[in-house]
């Protein structure tokens, strides 16, 4: 359907094509009314004509719609048009978890307890409206740039006690009964039995050991061989893959993924009750960051905490960057300083941040990957944190190396300090990757900097297509640039390119 890229489907304008799966392919497309990008994912034409994959295609929708949680890739839309049948959902820049692993092997125990966490967060929220996922695997669990886990894809679904009526009638539990990816896929499931949230969590189990050993307990040369596997071969312990794994933690994976249903962890709410476990004795150990002791309810509403405090902190970013010249400094400074605050004590009460902000005051440590470095960076959200990463990762990518100059640029520009974004903002405009992100922020820097005449200089080499691209890439800088360029026209400063 590469045909569809350039054209509307009602208020869907097609960007890209963004993946391509069994069942739909998914574009990036700009919704025009709301003025937003979503991900649309189109049924593929061939199955578009079988009614059975068509009810199948709206009962993702409905079972996915229903769930609303910060952990959950939301959906927006269901529609036809003219035959093409389409979800319209929540876009989540970024990569997905299998991205990761392939690039960067074996994660740390702390990062791959937060993305157990968060996944098992929104698991909880699915589990609690009576729906399993089915198709719990690392490509459909998304990392957001800004540290967000989101889990995407229902569209194996499937809601407990269906009520026919509701379905016109169709025993949609039976459809694709045995669907799902066999490296990921539950015994009960590839048997075709019953399903409950337990095979969601035997499922985020070989996920979490596949992030833990680099790969996934079990392979073979097809679906079937492995698929017989997971039905009657023993897992090879996570000690024998990783032999300086902590054994607290082996055992807790190695439960989710027992072959009997009963032997597993009740649910997802059991799940992170043990989890906080794991956590906090991690951290007695020095393997893990210590989780915050607050209520089940709170950890249970970690991801929407984490959510909400991410977004306040964009919100605020917006709001004091761009500061009027006839506000005193003192102003200025003591409206960052209380947003700071604010938006600190959001952050400590959904990621136990305290605990980072002592490691930040004794110096950032030096991890055995760039990606950890960037990862401990972006929790921590310093300038040191930030610079580390170059300094102890010389070796690192370009790409790499420009993640750091871009939470570097935005740590200083939460401070006011202009000035010295001015260097980093000059490296990324220089590369390819970051080209759009360094010449905008040179423009909120100059305006800032009330230097009005290299702000319009800078801001007349952004074309088109750079615009565009910033605000796919990076929505807080393209709404910074917005600011800039408002502040500019109210001192009346004219814009030969906007």
């Amino acid at each position: 359907m590469s045909e569809l890229v350039g054209k509307k489907l009602k208020d869907f304008l097609i960007l890209r094509r963004l993946g391509r799966g069994a069942m739909a392919e998914v574009y990036l497309a700009q919704q025009l009314t709301l003025a937003r990008q979503v991900a649309l994912k189109v049924l593929n034409a061939d199955l578009a004509r079988d009614p059975n994959y068509v009810r199948r295609f709206d009962h993702e929708a409905r079972a996915a719609a229903a769930l609303v949680h910060g952990g959950i890739v939301q959906i927006y839309e269901v529609g036809q048009q003219d035959g093409i049948h389409f979800i319209a959902q929540e876009y989540v820049a970024g990569r997905n978890l299998g991205e990761v692993i392939q690039s960067s092997g074996s994660l740390a125990p702390p990062l791959a307890l937060d993305i157990i966490r968060q996944v098992a967060t929104a698991l909880a929220k699915a589990a609690a409206a009576g729906i399993v996922h089915r198709d719990i695997k690392p490509e459909n669990i998304m990392l957001a740039r800004n540290g967000e886990v989101k889990v995407a894809d229902f569209g194996l679904a499937r809601i407990l006690g269906d009520h026919p009526a509701a379905l016109g009638g169709a025993n949609l539990t039976q459809i694709g009964v045995t669907m799902g990816t066999p490296l990921y896929m539950s015994p009960e499931q590839i048997e075709g039995r019953s399903l409950d949230s337990r095979s969601d969590i035997y499922s985020l189990g070989i996920t979490a050991y596949h992030m833990l050993a680099g790969q996934p307990p079990f392979r073979g040369d097809s679906p079937l061989s492995v698929a017989v596997q997971h039905l009657h071969h023993k897992i090879t312990p996570l000690a024998s893959r990783r032999p300086e794994m902590p054994p607290r933690l082996a055992q807790f994976v190695e439960r989710m993924m027992a072959k009997d249903p009963a032997d597993r962890f009740a649910d997802p709410t059991a799940l992170l009750v043990e989890l906080h476990a794991v956590a906090t004795e991690g951290a007695q150990e020095g393997w893990a960051t210590p989780p915050d002791h607050s209520a089940l309810s709170q950890i249970l509403q970690a991801a929407e905490l984490r959510s909400a405090a991410t977004h306040k902190l964009d919100d605020l970013m917006r709001t004091t960057a761009i500061q009027r010249p006839q506000r005193s400094r003192f102003h200025r400074v003591a409206a960052v300083l209380v947003a700071c605050g604010l938006a600190g004590v959001a952050l400590a009460a959904a990621t136990g941040s305290h605990s980072l902000w002592s490691g930040a005051q004794q110096g950032p440590p030096k991890l055995d990957s760039v990606w950890k470095q960037l990862y401990h960076a972006k929790n921590v959200d310093t300038e040191a944190a930030w610079l580390a990463v170059g300094k102890n990762f010389p070796e690192a990518t370009p790409y790499q190396l420009g993640l750091a100059k871009q939470g570097l640029v935005y740590c200083y520009f939460r401070a006011q300090d202009y000035a010295k974004a001015l260097r980093p903002l000059e490296e990324l405009a220089a590369q390819t990757d970051f080209k759009a992100f360094g010449i905008a922020g040179l423009v909120v820097t100059f305006t800032n900097l009330e230097d009005d005449d290299r702000a319009i200089d800078e801001n007349q080499h952004l074309t088109s297509e750079m615009r565009a691209s910033l605000a796919e890439r990076s929505p807080t800088m393209a709404a910074l640039l917005g600011d800039a360029l408002n502040e500019l026209t109210d001192r009346s400063v004219p814009l030969s390119s906007r």
